[in-house]
Order: structure tokens, then sequence, then C-alpha cells
């Protein structure tokens, strides 16, 4: 007897293989789909990041120290301890958490994107897809180029400034001086450029690039490698700036989000040339009030310190000419061709009743 044809295997279809839900007649998703597709790459967009965060937090520390370097130089520099400080048990695990979670964040972005560009691109014409194929990894670009103009260009600049300011408020005290009683013998400290190879318990010296002073407490009986214990030596000022790990980490990362939406200006520029919003020749005659706009930016996005502000205007007026640059040169015709033409003339063109 044969089988039902209930339960027999539909011609073409491959055995053991789920089948995508049919669409409707119209070649259109229905709402449930469009609800299932974007739980789906919610999903996969959730458990891509998830490695990529187990890594940023094992990495916490050394990035931690990474960000801090630059404070600790200038610190130094200033005449202050190169430490920053923590005022609760938990704050600088809460920093490292935070930290890790903004790493997953860039990181990850380009696979969130991705799964964002699989659920919105149906919808999308050939000729709008080929825009954003361009766009996505000029913006990302430009992120990347804002990031280490923040860590290598503003970012010391900002430190130098306020450290020095702090230094210079109380001025340089006055410390009287007298001759040295009889029968008094000061103690010599040696001053190295370096610790010694093989300190022994009790040596006690001053590491000058440190500005430490480091004495040997104990030698371990195993590896015989020395414990040191420091005292950071200061500069004779009436404020010594110690920051908090939480509010400094805070303050570089808002200025990175600020300077990431900041070096976005050619992009933003060539979209609204592409969609006829701005002419570029047009534009070209508003450089004044472009540059007073950039300025406006440069004191918001900073301290407001005179030169972190030209610093940071200074790119943004150079982005703006940028993106006028690049409309002059690839106009939305070039850049598209002849798709959308073609697409529309396809659009209007009856299908034949044959």
């Amino acid at each position: 007897m044969s089988r039902s044809s209930s339960t027999s295997q539909p011609t073409g279809q491959i055995p053991g293989r789920i089948e995508e839900p049919p669409k409707s007649p119209t070649g259109t998703m229905s709402l449930g789909d469009h609800l299932e597709d974007l739980r789906k790459r919610l999903f996969l967009a959730l458990i891509g990041v998830i490695p990529i965060f187990v890594i940023a937090f094992a990495s916490g520390r050394y990035l931690l120290n990474l960000l801090i370097t630059p404070a600790r130089k200038k610190l130094l520099d200033g005449g202050h301890g190169s430490s920053l400080l923590a005022t609760g048990p938990f704050e600088t695990f809460g920093t490292v958490v935070h930290l890790a979670i903004v790493v997953t964040l860039l990181i990850g972005s380009p696979w969130i994107l991705f799964h964002l560009w699989k659920f919105v691109s149906p919808g999308l014409y050939k000729h709008e897809r080929r825009v954003v194929y361009l766009l996505i990894p000029f913006s990302g670009i430009l992120t990347v180029l804002s990031m280490l103009f923040l860590y290598f260009v503003i970012l010391p600049v900002i430190l130098s400034f306020f450290i020095g300011y702090g230094s210079k408020v109380s001025g340089n005290p006055t410390v009287p001086t007298a001759p040295i009683p009889a029968g008094i013998v000061i103690p010599m400290i040696p001053i190295l450029e370096a610790d010694p190879e093989s300190p022994t318990l009790g040596m006690t010296w001053i590491n000058k690039p440190l500005m430490q002073q480091r004495t040997v407490v104990a030698i371990d009986p195993v590896d015989q490698s020395p414990s040191i214990r420091t005292l950071h030596l200061t500069a004779d000022i009436g404020i010594i700036q110690q920051y908090r790990i939480s509010e400094y980490i805070k303050a570089v990362l808002n200025m990175g989000l600020a300077f990431g939406i900041a070096f976005q200006t050619p992009v933003v520029v060539v979209m609204l040339g592409w969609v006829g919003i701005l002419d570029p020749r047009a534009m070209s005659k508003y450089r004044k009030h472009a540059i007073a706009i950039c300025a406006i930016l440069g004191a918001f996005l900073t301290p407001a310190d005179p030169l972190s502000m030209v610093l940071l205007a200074g790119p943004l007026y150079f982005l703006y000419e940028l993106g006028l640059l690049i409309l002059r040169i690839f106009p939305i015709s070039r850049v598209i061709g002849d798709l959308k033409e073609q697409q529309d003339h396809n659009a209007t063109t009856p299908e034949d009743p044959s």
C-alpha cells in the first residue's frame, strides 16, 4: 500500500532541511515574519558580542592601565603623585566592568550593524544598498581616527592644561631657611636614574624618573625578590591633584563618545548632499558660518580651554571640507549610476500579458 500524499516528500525539498517561512503572494513578509526575523537578529547579535565582553573583561586591567597612563605621566610632570585614587572597595572593579562594556560595544559594533543590515536590507533598493556599503566603512574609519586623535593629541593637552592650572593656584610659597644647628647631620639619600639591580634589606634610594623614595622592607626567601614600598615626592604646591579612577575613566569615555560623533561630520555632509539637502557649491559660500559652528562644537565637546578647543575645531572644519570635496568628486548620480533609473523603468513597464 502506498503512503499517503500528506507524508510524501515535496518536490525540490532537501530532506532534513527546515524551509524558510513562506512569503505572501505579493512577495512581502507579514508582520509576524518581521517580528520573528527581528528576534532572530537580536539574539544572534547578543550571542556574538558575549565572547568579546569576556575577552575585554579579562583584559580590563591592561585597558585600564592604558587609559590612565596619560594621566599618570602628566601628574608626574606637574609635580604630583602618579597614582590615581579609588574611594570604595568596588570602584576599580566597577570601572573595569564599565570599560569592558564600552569596548565590547565598540569592537562588536560591526557584528551588531551586520545583523541590523540583514534585517533592513530586504526593504531597500539596490542603489540604496550601494550607498550604505560606501558610508558604513567610511564611518568606521572616522570612528577609529577619532579615538586615536583623542588619546594621542587631545587628552595629553587637556591634562597638561588643567594639571598645570591647578598647580599654579597657590603660587610658589617661600620657605624660610636657617643655619644647621651644631651637632646635626642631615642624612644623604642617593638619587638614582633607575632601581639598583640587587637591592638589600633596608636599602633606601630616590628613583628620579618616578619621583619616588623607595625602600626595601623584605626579601622573599624563595626567589630572593625584594618587596619595595614607595613614597611619592610631590612639588611644594598648595593643591595636590589625585583623580578618582571612576570619574577619570567616565570623563575619558564621555569625551570618546563626543569625539566619535563629531568625527562623523563628513558622513553627515555626504548623506545630506546625496539626498539633495546640501549643495556643495552653495555651502562653499558659508565657510564663515561653518567655522563658527566648529568653534562652538570645539568649546562644547572639550573642557573649554583655548588650546583643546582649537585642536578640535580645526579637525572638525577639515572634516567638513572633506565632506564637501567628496560630494564634488562623487555626486549621487555617479555613485548609484543608472540603477535607480533602471528600477523605476522596470516598475513602470507593464508586464507582457502572454
